[in-house]
């Protein structure tokens, strides 16, 4: 359990942004889809289906993201450190 609690607290401010999207996204969906089907029933499953599936590939996304950008800074660094002449 400590495992699951140590990644949702690393990864609380992805995981509330995902949760912000996902509302935002059922709210345009529900209201597209009633528009289109002008059926309230086919409209929320619509629009509960499509933005979760939406939702954990976004949070994977932004993983992937992060990650690229982590590595990335990790070799500008490594290297301008190894681009410094050594002092003899």
């Amino acid at each position: 359990m400590s495992r699951i609690r140590t990644a949702l607290q690393h990864n609380r401010l992805t995981l509330m942004k995902t949760a912000s999207y996902y509302v935002i996204h059922i709210c345009v969906a529900a209201t597209v889809a009633y528009l289109v089907t002008g059926n309230l029933l086919a409209s929320l499953t619509l629009s509960l289906l499509e933005p979760t599936v939406q939702a954990f590939a976004f949070f994977f996304h932004e993983k992937t993201w992060e990650r690229t950008l982590r590595r990335r800074t990790a070799g500008v660094q490594a290297r301008s450190s190894s681009s410094v002449p050594a002092m003899s």
